[in-house]
């Protein structure tokens, strides 16, 4: 017997996705033991696994990109509801696995499949038509920058619904004057309107991880704040200002700016405080701020 050969091919409808019984099957057919390196926690429920589509409003003539699809448990279910899945996975092993799971359990929609084997970070283009949609359980510990490489390389993408680690997930969808909003809530408003989408409980996974998760939704902007500055540029302001988020902007952009004064000058010209903290600005008015860089030199 192939150490490739997928749990035992089934019907489609609910039969069709993997069950805790059907996960632990194919992972000890293949060898695999989740691994806290690659951040890996399967999905055993086919029932948030349904939740998950639901929530992501996939539709028929979606073409859905997936990044680090395991064993196949979220494959298969964007794989009945939308028109194409791509699925982007870096482990040699479950790359190497899962068309054969997808074969075997919905056998008409194969040709609806295509896989990239390769990590996300390096992937800038796909295989068939652009994505219109990105739906993902993201390892927690690359989830943010995986999830911001994706929304910057593949403009097509108007939805997004990822599962995360709650603390990210409540990073991600922060608001400004909020605890938590920082860096990642910055940069993903540039690119869409987030918000939290639900909660996910930890039984639901194999193995179990040691902290809740959250599914964030994103839908994409018609364009990113208007600015003469260019992303990187408010990037770069995101940054220095969060690197020392508990000094005034006057004092953390100083660095960015060349000098506090500059800083100074730079966040009069946007209409911001310069005793402002980089916790209570708004994307729009980053982007102002990275525009007027320089006023007064």
């Amino acid at each position: 017997m192939s150490t490739t050969e997928p749990a035992g091919a089934a019907p489609s409808g609910p039969d069709s996705l993997l069950g805790p019984g059907d996960v632990r099957e194919l992972a000890a057919r293949l060898g695999v033991r989740p691994t806290k390196q690659r951040g890996q926690n399967f999905v055993i429920d086919a029932n948030t696994v349904r939740r998950i589509v639901r929530t992501a409003g996939v539709r028929s003539d979606d073409v859905v990109v997936e990044i680090g699809p395991g064993l196949g448990s979220l494959t298969l279910g964007l794989l009945e509801s939308a028109d194409r899945v791509v699925a982007v996975e870096i482990d040699d092993v479950l790359a190497g696995a899962l068309p054969d799971t997808v074969a075997a359990r919905l056998p008409q929609r194969a040709d609806r499949f295509a896989l990239v084997h390769s990590d996300a970070m390096d992937v800038t283009e796909l295989p068939g038509p652009p994505p219109t949609a990105l739906v993902a359980n993201l390892p927690y510990n690359v989830a943010v920058p995986v999830l911001l490489h994706m929304l910057e390389h593949f403009p097509s993408i108007e939805r997004t619904l990822v599962m995360v680690q709650a603390e990210v997930a409540d990073r991600l969808a922060a608001a400004p004057g909020s605890r938590v909003y920082g860096v990642p809530s910055v940069k993903a408003a540039w690119y869409a309107e987030v918000k939290r989408a639900g909660s996910i409980g930890r039984n639901v996974f194999w193995p179990a991880p040691n902290v809740d998760s959250g599914l964030v939704s994103l839908v994409r902007r018609d364009a990113p704040p208007k600015t003469t500055a260019s992303r990187k540029e408010v990037f770069a302001a995101v940054d220095a200002a969060f690197a020392q988020r508990r000094k005034t902007l006057r004092a953390a952009l100083a660095g960015w700016a060349g000098s506090a004064p500059a800083a100074e000058a730079a966040l009069v010209a946007a209409g911001v405080s310069p005793q402002a903290r980089g916790e209570s600005l708004t994307v729009a008015e980053f982007a102002r701020i990275a525009e007027c860089r320089g006023a007064g030199a």
